[in-house]
């Protein structure tokens, strides 16, 4: 099996890293429990930014719970387009188990990488609407 690794060049560290986000959202993929925001990078790979609050996961050991599985489900998509994407948490996630909460993001990264061919297709919504 091919190892694949998460080193810090996939993971969004500073806080204008995050900014640069929220600034200029391309993509939002909601879900009932999790909301990803990304945008276009020049790196040509994905990186991952985590956003839970104790507002929404209470005691630490659920948000690391759920931080190391976003973490995992991410590293084990290898053909994520080059895309800077922040995973939000929402209320309801502490009553999830794990095995709820994986297929959970392992759809919503199936719905991102839809969502960006998509606007990859179509990059100005005026110019190409007539060729389809």
């Amino acid at each position: 099996m091919k190892a694949l690794p998460f080193p810090k060049s996939h993971r969004l560290l500073k806080p204008s890293d995050y900014s640069r986000v929220f600034d200029g959202v391309t993509l939002k993929v909601p879900h009932r429990n999790f909301l990803i925001l990304a945008t276009p990078n020049t790196l040509g790979h994905a990186r991952v930014g985590l956003i839970f609050s104790k507002k929404n996961l209470r005691l630490a050991v659920q948000r690391n719970r759920i931080k190391r599985q976003v973490r995992e489900t991410f590293r084990l998509q290898p053909d994520l387009p080059g895309l800077d994407v922040i995973v939000l948490g929402r209320q309801g996630l502490d009553k999830l188990d794990n095995s709820s909460v994986s297929d959970a993001l392992n759809d919503i990264w199936r719905r991102l990488k839809k969502k960006h061919r998509q606007t990859a297709s179509n990059p100005s919504s005026g110019d190409l609407r007539g060729t389809e």
